[in-house]
């Protein structure tokens, strides 16, 4: 009975590990999850239902914050539902659907960063062609490239990934990876790491070049300009640009945890694996919130109505 539940099924030890904290960690997470979920949501009702922010900067950040809503529900709900299981597990399946959601919209947000940066970078440097370049069409185009073509690489990615033979069955992960199912196999992954380097050469490395050199072409202009022009640029790139540098350092620590559940306790990639999902999960809406001008003016005066209804 056991192989059987072997051959369809993975088990995720790394849950384990934290057994004398998981009702800690279950109230964390979930705490995380409601809050990310409730300011994703506001931020994305606040630039769909105001007129103002019907502009591309805006539609781009309900974007990326509709991927990080979903990406909090691809993890959030298994994980919690993990954390009060004696013995968490998941199929192969369901493993692999998971993994290509969270790869996917992880890629997508790459996308999504590039094309915020194209979009900063026409207002800023172009700005008499931007109507022209960003328009709706455009950012329709813009929007479906960002998600399509992620959508299509990973798919593959997983397809690949569910034509290996399994040898063991467990995965040291409090979620589901690629990288991590494919390295449970007995067979040559030659494929699938050729393919891994495709896809992160097509949705992570090219869009972190073009984020560089677009924002370099930027400060280049800025520094042309005047002290009030250099201010209004900076107060539109920095929220971009602080999501992009979590994105990317997120992305390097993803990386190198993989390779460290092979050479260290897997203590570690366990408490790395619960960092990434808490951090990746909260940035986007506080910074966005926070730090550009017309979102938070919108929020505060919406929570202030609100307690004054009350």
């Amino acid at each position: 009975m056991e192989e059987g539940f072997n051959e369809t099924y993975l088990t995720l030890p790394g849950h384990a590990r934290f057994d004398k904290l998981r009702y800690l960690f279950f109230f964390m997470f979930l705490t995380v999850y409601i809050f990310a979920s409730f300011t994703d949501s506001l931020i994305i009702f606040l630039i769909c239902s105001q007129r103002s922010l019907h502009k591309p900067m805006y539609v781009f950040i309900a974007a990326l914050l509709l991927n990080s809503l979903a990406g909090s529900t691809a993890v959030y709900p298994k994980l919690l539902s993990d954390f009060l299981s004696e013995r968490p597990f998941v199929s192969r399946s369901a493993c692999l659907c998971q993994a290509f959601v969270v790869y996917f919209l992880g890629g997508s947000s790459f996308m999504l960063l590039s094309v915020m940066a194209f979009d900063r970078y026409i207002s800023i440097c172009e700005p008499l062609r931007y109507a022209t370049l960003v328009s709706p069409s455009a950012v329709a185009a813009l929007l479906l490239l960002a998600w399509l073509l992620p959508a299509g690489l990973l798919a593959g990615g997983a397809l690949l990934a569910g034509r290996l033979r399994l040898c063991r069955f467990q995965l040291d992960r409090l979620y589901c990876d690629i990288y991590s199912f494919v390295n449970l196999s007995c067979g040559s992954t030659l494929v699938n790491n050729m393919y891994s380097l495709l896809c992160n050469a097509m949705i992570v490395f090219l869009p972190i070049v073009f984020v560089l050199f677009s924002y370099s072409r930027i400060l280049v202009v800025c520094l042309r300009q005047s002290g009030s022009f250099r201010g209004k640029a900076m107060r539109t790139c920095l929220p971009h640009l602080l999501v992009f540098i979590n994105y990317s350092i997120c992305t390097v620590f993803e990386l190198v945890n993989n390779r460290l559940q092979a050479d260290v306790d897997a203590v570690v990639p366990g408490v790395m694996s619960i960092l990434m999902v808490i951090i990746t999960t909260l940035f986007n809406p506080v910074v966005y919130g926070l730090k550009t001008q017309e979102i938070s003016k919108r929020v505060k005066k919406l929570l202030c109505y609100r307690r004054t209804e009350g």
